[in-house]
């Protein structure tokens, strides 16, 4: 491989590290909240774990080895050691250090934003030297055998192990490594004629004496037959079948137990209900339990501490029906939840300027709790901005559910920005409202975005949830069809479901941003909403044309991720409506080297950008509401396609705007601590010495952890190496 391609897997030496502040939301917190906060905390950074097992065969075992090689030593020792034992160049440490920042902060090897995968910025056998000499590995000769199994998969950039995907695309280990997207579709039609849903479970796959054999494999502690969730051997389409449960078991019995004692702070039986249900849950392997769990957690409204953990976000299984753990606890920011708490307010006077039919929205909006909040801990992958839960399609649409900005989540990640591609004035404007119109954005697309519309269902019974002809008569040309019985929003639209989802809250972001009371809730009018509305259109679109092709793989031709496709997609619907509204173009920069230029007429968003946008978003809710993933997925793609030829070549524009391809920044968080019966907040310094110290205070007992992952590693292997 090219040395310009390798220099795509790695993260550079100045990787930007920023804190994840919540100090003074901590200490306003009393001392039942703070247990209750650790506890939950414990619980989520146990369960992110699972992270590294749902990325790759080797996560586990790598997270493992690095953090006994920092856990035995002091960073300065190593560096000591680095340099005067082993002979390695400051540059050279540094890249182990962020390189161990990396697979902390991404839990695994791969990124958590465009699934690219992730290695070391220096030679193995330099890394190998290293290894060898420090503490922990002198004291547990076990990691030269965990080095040994895993050293050629950490630095392997064959084709398919440069990003996740499934089968030719990538590799994951929600399939076993033998399936192909052929065996994802017979899987997922097996789940809908048993009723299944795939949130929490992993396929894999056998295949002995001319039998192909699908084990569906549940996340629990326990192991073994029980009635109404594993399900015995059992023929379809010429396959075998079965369900069996057991999978993380070591990893969610140490979640379990902290769910056990933070119940004893809880404060209410609403909370009480609810951490009961996700016990069963992640016990026996239930994902009814926690349907019934996240039940009680849309109920109660406006907690202190709020936090929600689980199977949740499908965006990196490839079929886009898997769910990767997440947990999170975080404390209500008063402030900001108050303009919240106003757009929840107006929600309904707001949902009918969305441009669809009113036969596509819900019979009764269902005022959801609406908070902002600073986060104490994230565990998973990455953190988002915004998050609207539960994902349950039937909890949402007959329950209600729950939206949540990650208020010290927004200003962490605009600290420091390094903008191109605009002009110095357009830059200017970025710095000055960013995060205000991000708040903006946020507060729609969670709330009237992934709050928005209705799914059109058959009922069990053979009645269905909508008035035939009032929708016949609404939807014009445009075709009738609804979910079956068995059939969700993810399971239908599959590997198109989340960026499709995505899109779709984005358009009804940019499509509110510019009603003035909806502005005003958020504190803005006269020239100041002007600015704020222009900087919030133009940032999508600089995500969209720039960013995004971080994230675009020209192999496979083939997105990696959800929210980047989502961008690009809307800046290809404003590109098509012209008028001048948008333009990009390849330019000469003021070093005399070739650049890119994004430009965007405030003039026009509120004309021809609303009518592009509205027209586009009312197709996106129709197909997602009559199910009709022909329409939905022939419009996507091409919207999606990256061209090499006509006015917007961005295949040809990719390699120019990748050079000045920018990091994403890694957050460093928090712990919690028990100081007998008082809890007491731990913070670190911003830099990669501060994030591989955080690791290392996080687990009172790490041999635990080491041990888990050591199980499953031995347990995954035969089927993912």
């Amino acid at each position: 491989m090219s040395e310009v391609a390798v220099k795509d897997f790695i993260l550079p030496n100045e990787q930007p590290v920023v804190p994840l502040e919540c100090g003074t939301a901590f200490a306003n917190l009393s001392t039942k909240e703070k247990a209750y906060a650790h506890h939950l905390s414990k619980a989520s950074w146990f369960g992110g774990l699972v992270v590294l097992i749902q990325t790759s065969i080797e996560s586990g075992s790598l997270f493992s080895m690095l953090h006994q090689v920092f856990e035995c030593d002091t960073i300065d020792d190593l560096k000591k050691q680095a340099l005067e034992v082993n002979g390695l160049s400051e540059d050279e440490f540094q890249a182990i250090l962020v390189f161990t920042c990396g697979v902390y902060a991404n839990m695994g090897n791969y990124k958590s934003f465009g699934d690219s995968k992730i290695i070391p910025n220096l030679a193995a056998n330099k890394l190998e030297k290293f290894l060898f000499a420090t503490k922990a590995f002198q004291k547990n000769t076990d990691l030269v055998k965990v080095w040994n199994r895993i050293k050629d998969l950490v630095y392997d950039l064959s084709p398919k192990k440069c990003h996740l995907g499934l089968g030719d695309k990538g590799t994951t280990t929600y399939f076993s490594s033998n399936c192909t997207s052929e065996d994802a579709d017979i899987v997922s039609r097996y789940f809908k004629s048993i009723q299944m849903e795939g949130y929490n479970n992993r396929v894999i796959k056998t295949e002995a004496n001319g039998v192909t054999k699908y084990e569906i494999r549940l996340a629990s502690v326990e192991t073994g037959s029980m009635e109404g969730i594993t399900r015995e051997l059992e023929p379809f389409e010429g396959y075998q079948f079965c369900v069996t449960r057991g999978d993380y078991s070591p990893l969610l019995k140490l979640v379990v137990e902290e769910l056990e004692k933070a119940k004893n702070y809880a404060s209410n039986d609403v909370e009480v209900a609810m951490l009961t249900e996700y016990i069963k849950s992640f016990t026996t392997g239930s994902l009814n339990d926690h349907k019934n769990g996240s039940r009680h957690w849309v109920q109660n409204k406006g907690p202190v501490i709020e936090t929600y953990i689980g199977f949740i976000e499908t965006y990196r299984d490839p079929a886009g029906m898997r769910g990767e753990f997440e947990g999170f606890v975080a404390v209500v920011n008063k402030v900001m939840s108050a303009k919240f708490g106003t757009l929840v307010a107006g929600a309904e006077n707001f949902l009918p300027l969305l441009p669809w039919p009113s036969t596509l929205e819900t019979d009764k909006y269902l005022k959801p709790d609406f908070t902002s909040l600073d986060v104490l801990t994230f565990s998973g992958s990455g953190i988002p901005a915004g998050i609207n839960i539960p994902n349950y399609g039937e909890i949402r649409q007959d329950e209600g559910f729950k939206n949540v900005s990650l208020g010290n989540v927004i200003p962490a990640s605009y600290k420091d920005p390094n903008i191109f591609f605009i002009s110095e004035e357009d830059k200017q404007l970025l710095i000055n409202h960013n995060t205000e119109s991000f708040e903006l954005q946020v507060g729609l697309h969670e709330l009237l975005g992934h709050g928005s519309g209705k799914l059109f269902r058959q009922n069990p019974d053979g009645t269905y949830n909508f008035d035939m002809d009032s929708v016949k008569a609404s939807l014009g040309d445009e075709k009738l069809s609804w979910y079956e019985e068995g059939e969700t929003y993810d399971s239908k639209f599959s590997t198109i479901s989340s960026s499709y989802e995505e899109c779709r809250a984005e358009c009804v972001g940019l499509y509110l941003s510019l009603n003035d009371d909806v502005l005003k809730i958020f504190g803005h009018e006269g020239d100041k909403a002007q600015d704020i509305i222009y900087v919030n259109w133009l940032s999508l679109l600089l995500n969209g044309s720039t960013r995004a092709m971080e994230f675009y793989n020209p192999k496979t031709q083939s997105w990696m991720q959800a929210h980047s496709q989502a961008r690009y997609v809307i800046l290809q619907v404003l590109l098509e409506a012209g008028q001048g509204l948008v333009k990009v173009a390849k330019v000469i920069g003021s070093d005399g080297k070739d650049d890119f230029l994004l430009s965007l007429d405030r003039t026009k968003i509120s004309t021809v950008g609303k009518e592009a946008i509205g027209n586009f978003l009312r197709k996106l809710q129709i197909y997602k509401s009559t199910g009709n993933l022909e329409a939905a997925r022939a419009m996507y793609a091409k919207y999606s396609e990256v061209s090499s030829t006509g006015p917007y070549p961005f295949a040809e524009w990719r390699s120019l705007i990748l050079e000045k391809k920018q990091p994403r920044k890694i957050f460093v968080q928090s712990n919690t601590c028990l100081e007998g019966e008082a809890v007491r907040l731990l913070e670190y310094s911003a830099n990669v010495s501060g994030m591989i110290q955080s690791w290392k205070e996080r687990f009172e007992t790490s041999s635990v952890v080491h041990q888990a992952l050591e199980e499953l590693w031995h347990k995954d292997e035969p089927y993912f190496s």
